[in-house]
């Protein structure tokens, strides 16, 4: 028997109480949005896109096929999270294969919230030498809890309300990722 079961029960009332803040064509319009913002930003530039997982999964999926220009798409994996509910220390599990040294990177991740995941890729891709870093996000949440120095993303399609987000990549513990909106826990 596998006690590492996760309660389904419990996951199937976490969406059902749970808040839609955005339905999926509120999230897609915003996407557009995003797009529109990027492409006069970085067309031309020769972009490595790159994905940070496993949030920016649906985010990444989403908007590429949006921009309308040359890009390279690689991914990058750094938590703090790890399907908990609270970040903790920055843990790297892969880096990207694509080179970005004098790239032009983007970063896409799911949801902007105290800044240290971005910050870190952020600092570890100018380490490595990339001429310019821009960071894109699906959410910004908003508070007063930003603690690294990056205090926002250079592009963010949505802004949030500060409670436990899912839905378009983000997770809870692990699950409902792809719920079709962008939901709040029902504490």
């Amino acid at each position: 028997m596998n006690d590492n079961k996760p309660d389904m029960k419990h996951l199937q009332q976490v969406m059902d109480e749970a808040q839609c803040l955005y339905p999926e064509q509120a999230v897609e319009q915003a996407l557009d949005r995003l797009a529109a913002q990027i492409t006069e930003a970085l067309a031309g530039h020769n972009p490595l896109v790159l994905c940070v997982m496993n949030g920016g999964i649906i985010l990444t999926g989403r908007l590429a096929p949006r921009l309308n220009f040359p890009l390279q798409m690689d991914y990058i994996h750094a938590t703090r999270y790890r399907e908990q509910l609270q970040g903790s220390d920055l843990q790297w599990r892969v880096t990207p294969a694509t080179d970005v040294k004098g790239r032009t990177v983007l970063v896409l991740d799911d949801i902007f919230d105290e800044g240290e995941t971005l910050a870190g890729i952020k600092s570890w891709c100018e380490g490595k030498g990339a001429a310019a870093v821009y960071t894109a996000v699906l959410v910004d949440k908003q508070h007063n809890r930003k603690t690294a120095s990056l205090k926002k993303a250079d592009f963010t399609a949505l802004t949030a309300e500060d409670k436990y987000l899912f839905g378009y990549g983000m997770d809870y513990k692990g699950y409902w990722r792809n719920a079709p909106g962008i939901y709040a826990v029902n504490f």
